[in-house]
């Protein structure tokens, strides 16, 4: 979508619609509202005074109009000022976006809503409202070759029209930020969306490698032979049973160099369990398995996203890539592996194999000496029973560390919650056989899946984002159903992570 910012009124605006706002309560509107409800011979109050529409969040009105430019007017619904926050921007935006579009138009102008209100500058607000256009109207292509009428139907145009010739430099800057953050969460989206056939950890190495490129990243890709010779048995294990070969993405914006900021995606690319075969139905059914990547997807998306923005920090994105398919091959419960860092692991069930190969990761990621590392992963089950399908669970092994991640959550409308990482429930890792076992007991699980990965961390400070319940959605109550997160995959922890390393300082 092409997004102008143009300087004007948005009542002499003219475009297919124009878009303003109304928060709920308020009797007569004032601002811009105000304006066009003038302009309209104050047909916007008639209508409030009347009932029909209260401004309640998320609500709409649609207008005809014959005495401004403009044919349409919508106004959207803010809700209650004590409630109005950055995402309720997001979502107002989205909704407004995708009613436009669903009526068939193609353009329409907007103003930037919520400036100034809740202590919200005019360019978070700005970002705001891109971010939620382009969030809520992103579909996946994909593979119909026989698209319905609806599918057809599609936004080109966004103008910003903001009254205040001051204010004009900083929306275009706010654009072009949102637009990159918001583009780097479609890529996320198409890869968690696109089929595991079309994701192996071969072709997915190969399209980091294409992101790299096109953004001026380093990419260098480890194969199974170059595991080998580091002793990455864990990773080596889990691909063991399947006919795709295992790949590691490393992905490096040299910024202005320093100590590293590390992020971590697990990166399996379908996951059948391996020999502990999981059923075809239940909270993670087969079908649903090619998402298991969607810790990889957020670190090459993020990674694409820094390099564009063109941040200063020195930032590593590593992704280790594997199927876990059971076969003559397959690693089975009770083998032992020995890990990248020289711990051995006994394998007491297939289906706990990303932190397999996250631990072989981590422990590679420690050798660039960074300054945190951060893992994202679609680890357990566990998590979402605790936690839901609206929440990401946060464990850390550094208070700093995880209340910087807390407070881009509340920026950028990610949801985290932390969980203790409790030692004595590292008790139930120990194995007769090695140094550390990969599951635990039935209980606390998301905990003990953490703990496990805190064996691989050292001293590094570390925090652990297990994003199980929020990578996907089908729009249910229960899910992810924000106006701006369509059905399928939400490419959360894009937005998360950059917004952090944008902020790190």
């Amino acid at each position: 979508m092409e997004i102008d910012v143009v300087e004007g009124r948005i009542e002499e605006r003219k475009d297919e619609a124009i878009v303003v706002n109304l928060f709920e309560g308020v009797k007569k509107p004032g601002g811009a509202t105000g304006s066009v409800d003038k302009a309209l011979g104050n047909l916007i109050s008639e209508t409030i005074a009347m009932g029909d529409f209260k401004g309640k969040f998320k609500e709409v009105l649609l207008l005809r109009t014959h005495k401004i430019p403009s044919p349409r007017v919508l106004v959207v619904g803010l809700g209650e000022k004590t409630t109005f926050n950055l995402d309720r921007i997001r979502e107002v935006s989205g909704k407004a976006a995708k009613h436009l579009r669903d009526l068939g138009l193609k353009s329409f102008s907007t103003i930037i809503h919520g400036a100034g209100i809740a202590n919200i500058p005019v360019r978070e607000a700005a970002e705001a409202v891109v971010e939620g256009t382009l969030l809520a109207t992103y579909r996946f292509e994909g593979y119909k070759t026989d698209k319905g009428d609806d599918e057809k139907k599609k936004l080109d145009k966004m103008t910003i029209v903001e009254y205040d010739k001051k204010k004009i430099g900083v929306i275009q800057e706010a654009v072009r930020t949102a637009t990159i953050v918001a583009e780097s969460t479609f890529l996320a989206r198409d890869l968690v969306n696109k089929p595991s056939n079309d994701k192996t950890p071969e072709k997915l190495a190969k399209l980091a490698e294409k992101v790299a490129e096109d953004c001026g990243l380093s990419c260098t890709i480890l194969s199974e032979v170059d595991m080998e010779k580091l002793g990455m048995g864990a990773l080596l294990g889990v691909a063991k049973g399947s006919s795709s070969p295992p790949r590691l993405i490393v992905l490096e914006h040299k910024g202005e160099g320093g100590k590293p900021i590390i992020i971590v995606g697990k990166g399996i690319t379908f996951d059948s369990g391996g020999i502990n075969l999981k059923p075809s139905q239940g909270l993670f059914p087969l079908l649903r398995m090619k998402d298991d990547m969607g810790g990889a997807a957020t670190v090459i998306a993020t990674l694409q996203a820094v390099a564009k923005l063109k941040l200063r920090r020195r930032v590593i994105g590593i992704a280790p890539c594997a199927e876990n398919m059971p076969s003559g091959e397959a690693q089975k419960p009770g083998d032992v592996v020995r890990c990248y860092s020289g711990k051995t692991v006994e394998v007491a069930n297939t289906d706990a194999e990303g932190r397999l190969i996250l631990a072989d990761a981590i422990s590679y990621a420690t050798k660039y000496g960074p300054e945190a590392i951060i893992d994202v992963a679609t680890l357990t089950g566990a998590c979402v029973i605790a936690l839901g399908r609206k929440i990401s669970g946060l464990m850390s092994n550094d208070d700093r560390l995880a209340q910087k991640l807390e407070e881009s959550s509340k920026v950028v409308g990610e949801n985290i919650w932390r969980l203790p990482l409790l030692e004595e429930y590292g008790e139930q890792l120990k194995s007769d056989v090695a140094d550390i076992k990969n599951v635990g007991s039935r209980f606390g699980g998301a905990i003990t899946g953490a703990i496990f990965l805190k064996n691989f961390v050292g001293n590094t400070p570390w925090a652990h984002l297990d994003i199980a319940g929020t990578v996907w959605t089908d729009g249910e109550k229960d899910s992810l159903n924000k106006e701006y997160v369509p059905k399928g995959a939400t490419g959360v922890g894009v937005r998360l992570l950059t917004h952090l390393i944008r902020n790190w300082d």
